[in-house]
């Protein structure tokens, strides 16, 4: 039996942080573990698939270098939509594996993290204050056209009784806020306080058997016909490995390299905001708006606004989040000029440069999966599913998505941000123009 160490990794300040249903007290790698599968990372991607795989009966340990949703999957905006990050990308790349059933697959993927999410937080009483509704908001005539679409289509896909589009007097009904000429109003897309849903998900795995392990950073990943884990103080020995880190590790850099880059998102929230909240808020809802650079926000179940926004393709924090995102905030509800910010927090996104997540193998039993490009708590989730498969062996839907072509990065910690913060240039400036 390994010998256990009790973890001393702490959590970077948020609200999240500071509003845990149940803070995590997982002990870290020390002796020799022995599992059938080891997954590198604590995240969603991680937590999502090692409950997967413990319900098919699979033997799992977790091994995360911080805490348990650590990362972004902690730190995000906890909004969980339809929207894909590289869905025309994926249609050109997928239509040569999948020929004219390419839409339906990709439909699919759109809702499926949202089935995955609610099923389980049911069937696992996990409570992380998930709720239903949204709004896809146009700040500009020219955004209706793309929202026009979206409902058509969803409409003809059997959703029209969940997808409605709102013209500028019609959004004054759902926000306090004269900003948006119309929107999407969407009754499935949900939003949900993320750390309480990943801490939920590490729970349910360890009750299915899954060994949780924190603070334990892994230092090196060993292949072969024995394939292990190697951290400070410890192994564990595996039949298959799955790296989940996304882009917080430095390891395989030979095979990943220059294929992921991280933006940082600030967040903050407001002080409570008691019946205010209700005003400017009146239906609860998640919103985000139509712009390559968005504004997004939402409220906490204790009646805060929770902002997040322009992001930063530099791979730096912002040394000032609260100061950025006031001035957008007082633009969105101008009732709450001078509000009290008593959160702010950054968030590292894993950037794709065609914005599609990458699935593949780095040796015969060792896997990864990575890369959402800002929509990762529905696409971690699908993810899982789709590791947890191939896993098993079942390969349909995982070789879909190692069959596609991804840009490699020459240098990439030199030129990869600059190149993402060029591209964002470019489109925020085809922004202005449309």
């Amino acid at each position: 039996m390994p010998a256990f160490a009790t973890p001393h990794a702490v959590r970077s300040p948020s609200y999240y942080s500071a509003s845990l249903q149940h803070e995590s007290d997982y002990p870290a790698v020390r002796g020799e573990v022995s599992v059938d599968i080891a997954i590198i990372g604590g995240g969603f991607t991680g937590v999502a698939s090692a409950v997967e795989l413990a319900e098919r009966g699979y033997r799992v340990a977790v091994v995360e270098a911080h805490k348990i949703g650590w990362g972004a999957s902690g730190r995000n905006g906890g909004q969980v939509t339809g929207s894909l990050s590289g869905d025309s990308a994926m249609r050109k790349q997928m239509r040569a594996t999948l020929g004219h059933e390419v839409d339906d697959f990709i439909w699919d993927l759109r809702w499926r993290g949202h089935r995955i999410i609610e099923q389980r937080v049911a069937k696992y009483a996990i409570n992380c204050d998930l709720k239903r509704g949204h709004l896809h908001t146009a700040m500009k005539p020219s955004h209706m056209d793309e929202l026009k679409a979206s409902v058509a289509e969803a409409q003809a896909r059997g959703m029209g009784d969940e997808v409605s589009l709102l013209d500028a007097a019609a959004v004054r009904t759902k926000l306090a806020s004269d900003l948006y000429c119309g929107a999407v109003y969407n009754t499935r897309n949900l939003h949900l306080h993320p750390l309480n849903l990943c801490l939920g998900e590490a729970r349910a795995a360890a009750s299915l058997g899954a060994l949780i392990f924190e603070d334990s950073p892994v230092l090196d990943i060993v292949h072969g016909d024995q394939p292990a884990l190697i951290t400070a103080h410890g192994r564990v020995q595996a039949k298959q490995i799955l790296l989940a880190g996304d882009v917080y590790h430095k390891l395989a850099q030979k095979q990943l390299k220059g294929m992921i880059f991280p933006a940082m998102g600030g967040i903050v929230t407001t002080e409570p905001l008691g019946d205010l909240a209700k005003q400017i808020n009146p239906h609860d809802l998640a919103v985000y708006d139509c712009r390559f650079v968005l504004d997004y926000y939402r409220l906490t179940a204790d009646s805060r606004l929770l902002f997040g926004g322009g992001a930063n393709y530099s791979g730096r924090d912002s040394r000032d989040i609260a100061g950025e995102l006031r001035p957008c905030i007082e633009r969105t509800f101008p009732q709450l000029k001078g509000v009290a910010i008593e959160h702010q927090w950054s968030c590292a996104m894993g950037i794709v440069m065609n914005r599609i997540p990458q699935l593949g193998k780095l040796s015969d039993n060792v896997w990864y999966c990575q890369g959402y490009s800002g929509h990762g708590v529905a696409t971690t989730h699908i993810m899982g599913e789709i590791m947890a498969e191939a896993m098993s062996g079942q390969l349909t839907r995982f070789d879909t998505f190692a069959a596609c072509q991804h840009i490699k990065v020459p240098l990439g910690d030199v030129l990869g941000n600059p190149m993402l913060a060029a591209g964002m240039w470019y489109y925020q400036l085809l922004e202005k123009l449309r």
